[in-house]
């Protein structure tokens, strides 16, 4: 019996069955919105502390939910955006937004670290009032949280402003009035929002602890065994390892007593790290804990950088050196003529200043990478630098008779700086890689950037087998075993970023390459494709239709992808996506391109791939507000709008089968998720059987 059927067989004596029918639709209304998940429920307040004004925002997520920071970088997840809609004339900002305690862990997919929140999200931003007439603080949040779906939200916080702040007082709290998560273009028939919320003013005491900085994108462990590894190859730079006996010799004839010149010798090493740390201190003290992370996804930021490492590249190459001033090192001599611990901390200050033409270009690279992640990462990195710096000369000091097992220097130490110099080279073109795919210019699309490591790696190869020389080389009849077998690693190394031209998906550099949809051909140089479209077909393919991942045509608007389907009789497959959406590229990688699946999704269905993230502008006659009040501003927001109204939920990745009218085909499922193969498999087989 249906709804229908069962009103009509009410009767004014059965009231039972008019709570039974009551309660069905009670049920069934709750049902149909149960789809519209709100993962993150938050507060919002404002909080005097002394003569600063601090905007807090507290989010709880759901268990087994995040929600990723704003720190979380370009390429991968939609980091968290705040944006001040009534800042101007009203209030200033001092400083960025600060974030609670956050996560940080690697995604395979992406190939970055993604930052993110479990459990609680809690946000500070400091202001300054500057118009005494204000009466609320309006703040927008666009993020990003996902489960086995993620879901594209935004909250609306509108802070009352109390009528005073006197110092004189007890701090004052205002509660925010608290709106609804915005789902964009929330429909007719899904939950109206409730706008009447009181604003409530309360006493609440001061904040008595900063919040932590947010995570930094590696953990501190990998940034000091990084900056290790760096510190031993400035060691083995002609600048650095000529001074190892030189030094050692120097302390043990110098002191009275063999353990007199060990224990100088390791005052020595641990002023080199003193030196470095004290650097890092400086570096941490003046762009904060977080600044370099903000400026990490800047364009000039990356354009000045990378700038700044093909002028460290050219001077490693031999085209000049790159030396402080010589009075700085004179002064640190003099002053290391004096003997004593002063003494013996100038000698390092001088090592520093001599071999800064090598270690200077080491350093800044690792300074801006370790600056970047973001609290104490700089001081962590300059600490496994120096260590490696330092310990040789510690080590032989102890073991005066090891130094005779040290290699002679020679030709081999420029060797060692050339190939820095080429690795310098091509790292510089990962920051410029960034700022175009930031600016989306696809002047360095993902083929040009692996034809260019190809070029800078395959000439590292003939440099070692001796087949190029460079300007401090010297004059050699044969290479060195050590060189030969360098030679063949970076030889295989080319070979293996040759494929990346055909589109081979190159997982032991995928965090440095633009992204596979970031390029210039569908299937690379040359590539023809596999399966039933080719790229002997790419004329000939409708309009609106692009190569989608693994050469499967789709369209990017519904409208278009309707047309062409109804042309040639087949099946619809909705894909509401999204460009950051992390389990939407697992699926692509992971299901789609299965051998079962793959034939179908080219042959079978035509698939119409709408991205709820576009952050694209819709035209002003397309722009239009739902009746919830929700604007419909962006492409996205008219895709996310369509999948709430019409599939009444707001993840992603949702997949959806229709027929030619929009009806659904599969009848057990009528959408899916994130799924396994064989599950996602045997829906898609039930749809497309249920074509007519």
């Amino acid at each position: 019996m249906n709804f229908t059927q069962a009103h009509q067989s009410i009767t004014s004596k059965s009231i039972w069955n008019k709570i039974t029918i009551f309660l069905l639709f009670f049920f069934f209304a709750l049902a149909s919105n149960a789809q519209i998940l709100e993962p993150v429920k938050w507060t919002s307040k404002m909080e005097k502390k002394g003569d600063k004004v601090i905007l807090i925002f507290d989010g709880t997520i759901e268990k087994d939910w995040h929600m990723y920071s704003q720190f979380t970088p370009d390429g991968g997840p939609l980091a968290l955006e705040i944006s001040f809609k009534n800042q101007k004339g009203n209030y200033e900002l001092i400083g960025k937004a600060k974030e609670g305690k956050t996560r940080t862990a690697f995604n395979d997919v992406f190939g970055v670290d993604e930052t993110f929140f479990e459990g609680k999200a809690h946000i500070e931003q400091e202001i300054k009032i500057i118009n005494p007439n204000l009466k609320t603080v309006d703040v927008d949040f666009d993020f990003q949280v996902c489960k086995e779906v993620c879901i594209n939200s935004s909250k609306k916080f509108s802070i009352a402003v109390p009528s005073s702040f006197k110092m004189d007082e007890v701090p004052v709290v205002s509660e925010a009035k608290l709106d609804e998560t915005k789902v964009v273009g929330l429909a007719v028939d899904t939950v109206k929002k409730e706008e009447a919320v009181h604003p409530k003013v309360e006493k609440t005491a001061e904040v008595k602890e900063e919040i932590p900085a947010p995570a930094p994108s590696r953990s501190l462990w990998s940034i000091f065994f990084i900056a290790f590894l760096s510190g031993f190859a400035a060691l083995l730079t002609p600048c650095v390892f000529p001074m190892i006996p030189m030094t050692v010799s120097f302390f043990t004839k110098q002191s009275k007593s063999r353990a007199k010149g060990i224990r100088n010798a390791i005052i020595y090493g641990l002023s080199i790290i003193a030196i470095y740390v004290i650097l890092g201190l400086i570096v941490t003290k003046i762009f904060g804990a977080d600044a370099l992370n903000a400026l990490s996804t800047d364009v000039w930021f990356n354009l000045i950088f990378f700038v700044i490492l093909i002028i460290f590249a050219t001077s490693f190459l031999g085209a000049f050196e790159i030396m402080l001033p010589n009075s700085w090192a004179n002064k640190a001599d003099q002053q290391a003529d004096k003997g004593g611990l002063i003494g013996i901390l100038f000698m390092a200050l001088a090592l520093a200043i001599v071999s800064f033409s090598c270690t200077g270009p080491i350093v800044g690279t690792l300074l801006v990478e370790a600056a970047s992640n973001g609290g104490i990462a700089p001081i962590v990195g300059m600490l496994g630098f120096s260590l490696a710096l330092a310990l040789p000369f510690m080590l032989f000091a102890m073991f005066p008779g090891w130094l005779n097992s040290l290699p002679k220097s020679g030709g081999w130490l420029n060797t060692v700086k050339v190939v820095l110099g080429f690795l310098e080279l091509a790292l510089a073109f990962k920051f410029l890689s960034n700022a175009d795919l930031v600016l989306q210019l696809h002047f360095l699309e993902r083929e040009v950037f692996i034809a260019i490591w190809i070029a800078i790696f395959g000439a590292l190869t003939l440099y070692l087998f001796g087949k190029i020389t460079l300007p401090h080389d010297s004059p050699t009849n044969h290479i060195s075993v050590g060189r030969l077998y360098l030679g063949l690693l970076t030889f295989v190394f080319t070979m293996y970023l040759i494929p990346g031209l055909w589109g081979a998906p190159l997982k032991l550099i995928s965090a440095f390459p633009p992204p596979p949809q970031y390029s210039e051909s569908p299937f690379g140089v040359g590539g023809s494709g596999n399966g039933a479209v080719s790229s002997e077909s790419i004329k000939g393919m409708p309009e609106g239709a692009e190569l989608g991942p693994h050469g499967i045509m789709v369209f990017h608007d519904y409208e278009d992808g309707l047309a062409y389907a109804k042309e040639i009789n087949k099946p619809i497959m909705l894909d509401f996506t999204g460009y950051a959406c992390v389990n939407c590229r697992k699926m692509e990688n992971n299901v789609w391109s299965d051998p079962s699946v793959l034939p179908i999704l080219k042959n079978d269905v035509v698939l119409i791939s709408l991205y709820v993230d576009d952050k694209r502008e819709l035209p002003k006659e397309e722009q239009f507000t739902t009746e919830a009040g929700d604007k419909i501003i962006t492409v996205g927001d008219k895709w996310t709008d369509f999948m709430i109204s019409k599939y009444k939920t707001n993840t992603q990745p949702l997949y959806v089968i229709t027929d030619l009218e929009g009806k659904n085909l599969n009848s057990t499922k009528p959408t899916i998720s994130y799924v396994s193969t064989e599950e996602y498999l045997q829906w898609l087989k039930e749809g497309i059987s249920n074509f007519k």
